[in-house]
């Protein structure tokens, strides 16, 4: 039996990932805003050390739906996904694959190489000990980018300019994750742009565009500190422009499966080339995250799009 005939949704936030305090503002904030006339909704909080408050048998009983919060490692990765799939739960977002390719970025841009849309180059270093990182072998060309391979809210990134920066940057880097990413700079603007499946057909969202004031690219701190971007939506470039971002978000979102909702981050060159640099499966949903700024844009309150997730994932 629903709860008064209110479909019952089970808010999964927290986690065992770098990312635990950004998932449980996302909770809040889905908490705070879906529709009480509509939705039963209850927070279910994972601790940092991946132990559930409820057991699967108990979940699947009291609930209808499982919202999944989560950022990172374990909630965006695949491994929740997977959990709640054994179990047979509908959950919002996408499946466990593509959720695990798209948390991968160097797995993931094969699969939007193959789709057409290009990616900036790079070659992958694993770092099992960040004591004992060599560089003799490998090559880099300045400035370069360091990265986690499969972290998310861009932690562990840095823009190395010079070869004394190498090391610590590695170190930082191989905090997050042993399977690091030496990647080509690309300079430009930098863009992002939703997808939500609106009666299963993924549809763009107005983009936006992300001018960064105290750092040289969006990192943690200018994706979760009010007033250290400029972010506007829709960007200031000629229609033709939006629609190609839009298009580029599409097709990444359908290159790697996902289903319900993504956002997609890409870089304009000098040229006005275009490149993918990752995809989010579950995007943030703070006050200061994007897609509900973009939904809000395309003329959708946050909760119609909170509720548009929904229905997808029990449809």
């Amino acid at each position: 039996m629903k709860n008064k005939n209110k479909i019952r949704v089970a808010v999964l936030m927290g986690g065992p990932s770098a990312e635990h305090d950004i998932s449980l503002a996302t909770g809040e904030k889905v908490l705070e805003s879906l529709d009480k006339e509509k939705y039963a909704p209850k927070a279910v909080v994972i601790s940092k050390k991946g132990k559930w408050p409820i057991t699967l048998a108990k979940l699947k009983e009291n609930f209808d739906v499982a919202f999944i919060a989560m950022h990172g490692e374990y909630g965006e990765d695949g491994q929740v996904q997977k959990i709640l799939e054994k179990a047979d739960i509908p959950y919002t977002g996408s499946d466990s694959r593509a959720s695990e390719i798209g948390m991968d970025k160097a797995v993931s841009a094969g699969y939007f190489e193959k789709a057409g849309l290009r990616t900036p180059k790079f070659t992958l270093l694993t770092i099992k000990d960040p004591k004992k990182i060599g560089l003799e072998q490998i090559r880099f060309v300045f400035p370069t980018v360091i990265k986690p391979a499969d972290r998310g809210s861009s932690v562990g990134i840095s823009i190395v300019k010079k070869v004394q920066d190498l090391l610590p940057a590695l170190q930082k880097a191989a905090k997050f994750s042993p399977k690091i990413m030496i990647q080509e700079y690309i300079k430009g603007r930098e863009f992002t742009c939703g997808v939500v499946e609106m009666n299963g057909e993924a549809q763009a969202l107005p983009p936006t565009e992300i001018i960064t004031y105290h750092s040289e690219f969006f990192d943690y701190e200018a994706k979760y500190t009010p007033g250290v971007t400029r972010e506007v939506t829709p960007p200031e470039i000629p229609s033709a422009e939006i629609e190609k971002i839009q298009e580029i978000a599409v097709k990444a979102h359908r290159a790697i499966g996902a289903r319900h909702f993504s956002r997609t981050d890409v870089i304009q060159d000098k040229e006005r080339n275009y490149y993918v640099l990752e995809i989010n499966t579950i995007p943030g949903m703070t006050a200061t995250s994007l897609l509900p700024q973009q939904a809000k844009a395309a003329g959708i309150e946050f909760s119609a799009l909170l509720g548009q997730i929904i229905q997808s994932a029990i449809g």
